[in-house]
């Protein structure tokens, strides 16, 4: 049978039509799309290594950003996803100088209306560190996840692939909204200012002492707590007024403690030292007067402890309302200092200091 050139006119439209359709449903998933921003900046998520074999040993930060996400394209059934490289290095190169660039990047993509999410790849050495100073001087609810991974992607039971595609799927989440800034591993969603890595040859690496905020699982979260300590939208910080950060250093006590490391520091001219004491932020007796010099001299003093869970309670130990010393309430030594610093941008009182210590 012959179709007449009308006809086939005619289903040549209606053909024409449907392609159309269903192109416009496809393009109109996609623009409904959450749009996540990936900003990578190195570490062992994007290092490789001599082969398969090679877990521990490996060179880190040699993969762009690029070639990670290329490597999931399940995250296409996700989110809309584009990719930044910031820096590319292992994190214990970072500088405070890398602090705030990351900090004002991040700041600025939370303003774009075409941004729902944002994750930082990142390495795990110095991760808890800059996961708490974007939680401090980011203002946005928009949420922002750090992730890393303990193999390179070259390794046998590699876990960046997953930790990065559970962290995309926690930045495209309306739920995961005003939790502050977050990191995403071993299926475990954790707050940015708890978490900590607790050991450096596992994949369970990262841990709080009050728990996780919740887990995510095949694409879906499920949540257990959230965070009471300030945070982000809610900080009397801002990434977009801080130029530079001041110095802030640690002293690390120990039995037969000298007072070698506190003078040096007095020398160098730091604005505040964290004492990462013993059990419950104790300093010894030989390094009491050259903290209370210290003080003297303007330094804040900020006790911290060396012990990984617990927090340090003020007046016990030390005399602080007497010192005029801080205590770092339960945050460990590396993280009493990122908000010394933060802080200091605001104030040198140290009674203000205590407030904010305890209020973050």
């Amino acid at each position: 049978m012959r179709i007449s050139p009308p006809a086939a006119t005619a289903a040549h439209r209606w053909l024409a039509g449907l392609l159309l359709s269903a192109a416009s449903a496809v393009a109109m998933a996609q623009a409904a799309q959450p749009h996540v921003v990936v900003l990578a900046t190195g570490g062992t998520i994007a290092g490789a290594g001599a082969s398969a074999a090679n877990s521990a040993t490996y060179a880190a930060a040699k993969v762009p950003v690029d070639k990670l996400l290329a490597g999931l394209p399940e995250l296409a059934s996700v989110a809309k996803v584009s990719g930044e490289q910031v820096f590319q290095i292992a994190s214990e190169s970072f500088t405070n100088e890398h602090l705030l660039k990351l900090g004002q990047r991040v700041s600025a993509l939370s303003k774009q209306a075409d941004v729902d999410g944002i994750v930082i790849t990142h390495g795990t050495d110095t991760l808890e560190e800059t996961a708490y100073f974007l939680n401090l001087v980011v203002r946005t609810n928009k949420p922002i996840v750090v992730v890393g991974s303990m193999r390179p992607g070259t390794a046998l039971s590699a876990d960046g692939a997953l930790n990065l595609y559970d962290a995309v799927t926690v930045a495209a989440s309306k739920d995961a909204a005003g939790k502050g800034v977050l990191v995403t591993m071993n299926d475990e969603i954790q707050s940015g200012r708890d978490v900590s890595k607790t050991i450096n040859i596992k994949t369970e690496a990262f841990k709080s002492q009050w728990g996780p905020l919740g887990m995510v699982v095949e694409g879906k979260n499920y949540w257990f707590r959230a965070p009471v300590k300030r945070h982000t939208a809610n900080s009397e910080f801002n990434i977009d007024e801080i130029q530079a950060l001041p110095a802030v250093d640690i002293v690390y006590g120990y039995g037969n403690m000298n007072t070698t490391g506190i003078e040096a520091y007095s020398k160098a001219g730091v604005k505040a030292l964290i004492h990462a004491g013993t059990g419950n932020g104790s300093v010894a007796a030989q390094a009491v007067d050259s903290l209370k010099a210290l003080r003297g001299k303007g330094v804040q003093v900020i006790r911290s402890a060396r012990v990984p869970d617990g927090f340090v309670l003020r007046n016990a130990e030390q005399p602080d309302d007497k010192y005029d010393w801080v205590v770092a309430h339960d945050l460990r030594p590396q993280k009493a200092r990122i908000l010394a610093m933060v802080a200091l941008t605001k104030t040198n009182d140290s009674k203000e200091l205590q407030r904010i210590f305890w209020e973050y």
